[in-house]
This record gives structure tokens, sequence and C-alpha cells, in this order.
């Protein structure tokens, strides 16, 4: 099987020759090719390349776009940080929506503008899919509601507005999911198979705040992706042992869980047939290894996780981590 084939077969609870491989590679790509990830992240090219080369080499069933949480909120013309060897980050102290009045004034931007940085990630799609995507399943990205509202408007004070300004929090949430629908529309049309949707800051809020806040929005984005003929993978970085029970609704055909989740308990709340990938911790397991405790670690996940689970560490896999671990990682879908 291919790995596009292994994918996708997988997500349809179809037999496979060996279990999907779906790290999640952004540093560590940019580092294996030896470029300033400031050009990972900015330059299609640059990242198209870094990220055939970890696929082919290492042996992961997909490419991806994912290079940072900044991305939508730079094009609606927030202040962004462009570090030269690390993640473009928001500066909070100037949040874009730091007036919460502003909103009704701010613009959906264009995903296609010319030189904007969701043209650049659609550029990537675009060329994954003509160097790789006969392969290889190519992964695009978006931020999801809670965490592109954090992105505008502050994560402190979102987090206040879900008490004190509800009214706001939905009309903020609306226009995200209209700006990210838009955007997941064009890397699709470009040539991802499936979105994955970044909604971290969702670990952050109560289980009564995400029911009545959080959950319908990623339930209209996931729908909305779906009916443009993708699939999803829902990426909520952190502690979600709260929410478990509420995702299997959401549809998500693939859903990552951190480290700090237990797996066992994932599962059960999960339920049998929902797919999941994770969830080794990214550091003290992956970079540290050594590869054989990596290995440990993975069959320890393989018989928690069931017959639906894939190969993933929780999140990012970290900057220097050794190849020989990253190998173990992807290698252990050759031994199951």
């Amino acid at each position: 099987m291919s790995p596009c084939e292994r994918l996708f077969a997988f997500l349809n609870h179809q037999a496979v020759d060996k279990r999907p491989a779906l790290p999640i590679t952004m540093m560590w790509a940019a580092d294996l090719v030896g470029v300033p990830y400031h050009d990972y992240a900015t330059k299609a090219t640059v990242m198209a390349a870094a990220q055939i080369e970890v696929a082919r080499r290492f042996g992961a069933d997909h490419v991806s776009v994912i290079s940072d949480p900044a991305t939508e909120a730079a094009d609606c013309g927030a202040t962004i940080f462009y570090p030269p060897e690390a993640p473009p980050a928001i500066d909070e102290g100037q949040a874009l929506l730091a007036e919460p009045g502003r909103l009704s004034t701010l613009a959906r931007p264009d995903p296609h503008r010319p030189g904007s940085r969701m043209a650049n990630r659609i550029a990537a799609v675009r060329l994954l899919r003509q160097e790789i995507g006969a392969t290889h399943a190519i992964e695009g990205w978006v931020e999801g509601p809670c965490a592109e509202s954090a992105d505008l408007r502050g994560i402190n004070s979102l987090m206040l507005d879900f008490y004190d300004d509800p009214d706001f929090v939905r009309q903020l949430i609306d226009f995200v999911i209209g700006m990210e629908l838009a955007y997941a529309a064009a890397q699709v049309e470009a040539g991802a198979d499936y979105i994955g949707i970044g909604d971290a800051a969702a670990s952050l809020v109560s289980r009564d705040l995400y029911d009545r806040f959080i959950w319908p929005a990623e339930k209209r984005l996931i729908d909305g992706i779906h009916s443009m003929g993708a699939r999803v993978r829902l990426h909520i970085c952190g502690n979600i042992t709260h929410l478990l029970d509420a995702l299997p609704r959401l549809g998500a055909d693939l859903i990552d869980l951190d480290y700090p989740v237990d797996l066992a308990t994932a599962r059960e709340k999960l339920g049998p047939n929902q797919v999941i990938a994770g969830n080794l911790h990214p550091v003290q397991v992956v970079k540290l290894g050594p590869p054989a405790a990596i290995t440990a670690a993975l069959a320890k996940c393989e018989r928690a996780g069931g017959p639906w689970w894939a190969i993933g560490a929780g999140c990012e896999i970290p900057r220097g981590t050794p190849p020989e671990n990253f190998r173990a990682l992807t290698g252990y879908a050759l031994r199951t």
C-alpha cells in the first residue's frame, strides 16, 4: 500500500499493511534540511522540500503544512514577531482585538491574496500535491475556533469574555469559522486530502464553556470541511480528559491525544471506533529516548489504543530529537 492508501483505508476502518505514522514535524523538519525556521514558515518552496525529505527518509505517511498559529492572525492585521530560528509569534500585548468594538470593522482576509501568509500555505499544499501527492497524504491546517479567537483577542481577555461578554465571544467565533472555512476550502482546492484543526486553547476552558461555545463551533468547522470532500484531524494540545466524551459527536476522522491524557481512559470515553493518534511525551520520551524506550512506549499505546490507534507523539517532534529516535517512532509501524 502507498502511504496515502494506507492512511485513508485506516480512517475507513479497513485492513492495512501497517499502522499509519503521523508525526507532526515543523522545526525538526527545518533543521533536517538546514534552513532557518523563518524561511520554513514563510516560504512555500522551503516547507514543501523539508516535508518531502522527512516523509521519504523516515517513512512518515503524510506531509503537512502546519508551521505556527499566527498565519490567519497575520493576514487579519495582527502584530507578529518573526524570529529567525523560532515560529512566528503573536504579540498579545498588542492584540488585534484588544478593543472588542474593532471586530465589527474587521474584514475576513482573502486566503488567495498575493504575498499573504495564507496564500503561502496554499502554495505549499499545491507544491506537495505536485511532488508527492501521488503517494503521500497531504495535510492542510487551520486554527480552531477557540485558538484563533485567542490569537485575535488575547488568551487572557478571551477567558474573561466568556463570562463578561458572551455575545462578543459568539460574534468573534462566527468571524473565525467563516474565515477558517474559506481557508480550508482554498487548501482543499489546492490538493489537501485532509485538514488539521489546531485548537489548543480549548483545553483551557471548562466543560461547561466548551459545550456552550467551542463544541458547536468545532462541529460547524468539521462538518464544513467534510462537505468539501476532505477529512479532518482534530489536534487539541494539553489535558482534555474533561472533554473526551464530547469529542466523538464532532465526527472528526482522527483525534490527536497529547501526553497528559491517559490513552486507556480516552479509548473508553471516545468509543472503540474513533481513530486516534498519540500520545508519547514529545520531550521525555521522543527527544530523550533512547529508541528502545520509544518502542516500549508505543507498544503500551498500542495496547491501550486498540486497532484504530495511529502512531504519533503527543504534539510536535521537538527540535534536537535524534534521527534514530524519530526513526524508532515512524519505524514502529513495521513491527505491527
